[in-house]
């Protein structure tokens, strides 16, 4: 089979493709042949900036080939999507049951990475900050797959006012239509009147714009992997809270919550109320150009690598 991988930390040049033996599961374990790919900032971060290489998983999805000892939970030609701890930039690839869930009739391998991961984490870290209706929601990496569902959820929640922070102007209208308000620039001065709850996707240098941007009493939500730091004294003044979101641990510790949101994710998404947007699908070998689009932030939407089974 063929699979993406690297031996060197750093840019989309680094990776390349090999044939390889396809894996067998273990126990507790299933294979998939993979249709879909999801590639995602965490993992084009760790390309860049890890100290060493790791195995290039995350979210996938495609048909059960084989069960490992002890799987009773899914059988052979099902559709599934899940999370991949190992080889995920692969033809094949081995999920845990826990972390894997069936693709209803009416959607397809695209549609499952397009919507499972970034919709529950859109939930979820939504959820974290405790909206009201009739407040006002800002959400940044707005453009990005989680980022156009949290705008989304913010409408629906009855946000008053719904603003998209972007990193070019070129995003504005791509935003607008997935249900912002308003739209601001990372770079620029001000992002307006504050605002009630940020859910923040990029971390890092934007921390501190982001505090600065939220009401006295707003509350952050902060879901990225860019890291960053915020100042005590800076949620003191305005009787602000910063929060911390992980979807992890939300699984672990609330899984009937979890299979809840996860079987509204795809009602909503049949009914057509919940949108998912996918900027582009490349080809398995087309891993470098994926992670291009992400580093330059010229996607918008769901970057999505398809094996030719999809």
């Amino acid at each position: 089979m063929r699979r993406v991988r690297y031996e060197v930390n750093g840019g989309p040049e680094v990776l390349f493709v090999e044939d390889v033996t396809a894996p067998q599961p273990g126990p507790g374990e299933l294979l998939i042949d993979v249709a879909a790919v999801g590639v995602t900032l965490p993992m084009v971060r760790k390309v860049r900036e890890g100290s060493e290489p790791v195995a290039l998983g995350g979210e996938v999805a495609g048909t059960v080939t084989a069960l490992g000892e002890g799987v009773t939970e899914f059988a052979v030609g099902e559709r599934v999507t899940g999370l991949c701890f190992g080889h995920g930039y692969a033809e094949q690839a081995v999920l845990r049951p826990a972390m894997t869930s069936r693709i209803p009739a009416h959607a397809g391998f695209v549609d499952a990475i397009a919507l499972v991961r970034s919709g529950m984490v859109a939930r979820g870290a939504y959820a974290a900050g405790r909206p009201e209706p009739g407040e006002s929601v800002l959400v940044t990496a707005a453009a990005s797959a989680i980022g156009t569902l949290v705008l989304q959820f913010a409408k629906a929640g009855g946000a008053r006012r719904v603003v998209a922070a972007v990193s070019s102007a070129e995003k504005a209208d791509f935003v607008r239509e997935a249900g912002a308000d308003e739209v601001v620039l990372y770079g620029d001065e001000s992002w307006g009147e504050p605002v009630d709850v940020i859910v923040d996707g990029v971390g890092g240098e934007l921390l501190g714009p982001a505090v600065r941007a939220l009401s006295p009493g707003g509350r952050l939500v902060a879901f990225s992997s860019g890291g960053g730091t915020i100042e005590a004294y800076d949620l003191l003044v305005g009787g602000k809270s910063a929060i911390g979101f992980q979807m992890a641990v939300l699984a672990r510790n609330k899984p009937a919550l979890y299979a809840r949101w996860l079987d509204e994710l795809w009602e909503l998404h049949a009914a057509g109320q919940l949108r998912t947007a996918v900027a582009a699908t490349l080809p398995l070998e087309a891993a470098a150009e994926a992670h291009t689009l992400i580093e330059t932030r010229r996607n918008l939407g769901k970057v999505v690598l398809v094996t030719g089974q999809a």
